[in-house]
């Protein structure tokens, strides 16, 4: 009779484990989103007193700069003429925590006199 028991022990066990294995595997399934922005700085000394508090904002509420500023190379057709910023996000529900969370509201008004965004988010292409 404890031979029932420790295999039916063991078959849970074995599907518990399995559940969570899936679930894993399903969560990385989901490609990431990616945040660009194209910012016209008006006044460069204010916007580089901001960049490192919204910077941390962005990396407190899950996102990843993967590219601030940096030299943009031209293939097809003109390049931006303003500055580029790309963020990777875990998904479009965590981006727009971050832009309806306090953090994001509270550099709003400075964001708006330092310069002019032009931000769109794309899916990423699933892995």
């Amino acid at each position: 009779m404890k031979t029932h028991y420790t295999i039916a022990l063991a078959m849970f066990a074995g599907f518990g484990l399995g559940a969570v294995a899936v679930q894993g595997l399903h969560a990385q399934a989901n490609p990431p989103v990616y945040s660009v922005a194209e910012i016209e700085v008006a006044d460069q000394a204010a916007y580089a007193t901001y960049v490192p508090t919204a910077q941390a904002a962005i990396k407190a509420a899950g996102g990843k700069i993967l590219v601030a500023g940096g030299k943009i190379t031209a293939i097809d057709g003109e390049p931006p003429k303003s500055r580029v910023v790309i963020q990777q996000w875990d998904s479009l529900e965590k981006f727009q925590a971050y832009r309806n969370s306090a953090a994001f509201r509270d550099l709003l008004p400075i964001r708006q006199k330092v310069a002019k965004f032009r931000t769109f988010v794309v899916a990423g292409a699933p892995l």
